[in-house]
């Protein structure tokens, strides 16, 4: 695990390679945006049938979570610590009130409290230290208050149960080789008060399946059915998290 998560995306060079290679079309990455989005527009539509919700994505990067979301919120903010990723993600034209926040220090404040809400927490936890992780859950626990507040979604783009673990013996020298299992991810947030009301896997294909041009296709299919419900999320390598205030 690193443990300088939050100087990682300080520069333009790690920004751009972050968008240009992680997220370019045809890549593993930008097939599991692709699913999360059909979910998470059909969660808000389903769970917030009275009044479009805020959304507050946390370390929200180059907005990419919030583009997810256009046009089906009523609002959006986001926040980071860099302010090179808030930079491209203006650049990128997402709609949102764009916020930099600290590394450390007291838990930021929320831009609004203006529910209901829906928080989003994405690639962060795999890679970041205990510390972070609890720092961005208490910042959702600010936000929702209460059971009906609003959701609290979050990802695990490296669940330790997925085939993904196969690999970890031979990436024990590497930094970015991080993994969660469903239990840890519970417990955090448990410990801030939040329940997990669903689960859903977007991949059950391993990153690699997608570099090969010839199995590309079989892997996109496989992981397209996968992600049509939960029951495969406890093998699936991409996981969200929905999540709700354990009522009082």
């Amino acid at each position: 695990m690193r443990t300088d998560y939050a100087e990682v995306f300080q520069s333009d060079e790690a920004v751009d390679k972050y968008e240009r290679v992680v997220y370019a079309p045809e890549t593993y990455s930008t097939a599991v945006s692709g699913r999360q989005r059909a979910f998470l527009r059909r969660l808000v539509r389903r769970e917030f049938t009275a009044r479009r919700p805020v959304q507050h994505d946390f370390a929200c990067g180059t907005g990419r979570a919030i583009k997810l979301l256009h046009g089906v919120v009523r609002a959006a903010h986001g926040y980071d610590v860099s302010a090179q990723m808030l930079a491209k993600a203006q650049e990128a034209g997402v709609y949102a009130k764009l916020h930099q926040v600290d590394g450390d220090g007291p838990v930021p404040e929320p831009a609004t409290v203006d529910g209901p809400a829906l928080v989003t927490v994405f690639r962060l936890l795999l890679n970041a230290p205990k510390d972070v992780r609890d720092r961005a859950i208490a910042f959702a626990a600010k936000i929702l208050p209460e059971a009906d507040s609003g959701l609290l979604v979050v990802e695990n783009h490296g669940n330790r149960s997925s085939l993904r673990h196969l690999r970890h013996r031979s990436n024990r020298a590497n930094q970015w080789f991080a993994e969660l299992h469903h239990a840890e991810v519970e417990q955090l947030l448990a410990r801030h008060g939040f329940e997990v009301v669903e689960r859903r896997g977007f991949a059950l294909c391993p990153a690699g399946a997608y570099r090969r041009e010839w199995l590309r296709p079989v892997a996109r299919r496989a992981d397209d059915l996968a992600a049509r419900s939960g029951r495969l999320s406890g093998v699936a390598t991409d996981v969200l998290y929905v999540a709700r205030r354990i009522p009082k």
